[in-house]
C-alpha cells in the first residue's frame, strides 16, 4: 500500500499526535471539544485556522488507516518537530487522553510510544503527566466509568 503522507507541518505533526491518542477507542465528542479548543487557543497554534483542523484531522485518520499507520505518523510527527515542540507534542497527547476521565490501557501503551518516539526525557515526561493529572481533578472522587 503506498503511503499517503511523507511529511506534516509542525502544526498538522501535532494535531495528528492528539488524533492518534483519540483514536486508539474511537474519537469521542469530547475529544473532538478538546483538540478545538487547544487548536483555538495555543499559541503554537497561533498561524493555524481552526478550519484546518478539520483537515489535519482528516489526514491523520488517513494515515492512521495505513499498513503501519501508527508507526508510519509516529515517524512523521517526529520529523516534522523540532526537539522544543515534542514536549508540546506529548503534552497535548496528554490532554487528549485526559479528555474523557481516564485512559485506558491502549490509550496509555500509545502514549509511551509517542514519548519514546520523540526521544522525551523520562523526568520531562513524569511532569507533563503529572500536570496533566493535576489540572483534570475533580472536587469530588467519582467511581471509575465502564466504556
Amino acid at each position: 500500500m503506498m503511503l499517503t503522507r511523507t511529511t506534516l507541518s509542525a502544526p498538522e505533526a501535532l494535531v495528528c499526535t492528539m488524533v492518534l491518542i483519540a483514536a486508539t477507542d474511537g474519537i469521542t465528542d469530547r475529544e473532538i471539544g478538546v483538540m478545538s479548543g487547544l487548536v483555538q487557543t495555543l499559541p503554537v497554534f497561533e498561524d493555524f485556522a481552526s478550519a484546518d483542523l478539520r483537515a489535519a484531522t482528516d489526514a491523520a485518520v488517513t494515515l492512521l488507516g495505513e499498513a503501519d499507520g501508527i508507526s508510519h505518523a509516529l515517524a512523521l510527527i517526529r520529523d516534522a518537530l523540532e526537539p522544543r515542540l515534542r514536549e508540546t507534542a506529548y503534552a497535548l497527547a496528554c490532554e487528549v487522553a485526559a479528555a474523557d476521565g481516564f485512559a485506558d490501557q491502549e490509550a496509555l501503551r500509545l502514549l509511551m510510544a509517542v514519548r519514546d518516539e520523540l526521544h522525551l526525557d523520562a523526568l520531562a515526561a513524569a511532569a507533563i503527566e503529572r500536570a496533566t493529572r493535576a489540572r483534570h481533578q475533580r472536587l469530588t472522587r467519582e467511581p471509575a466509568r465502564a466504556r
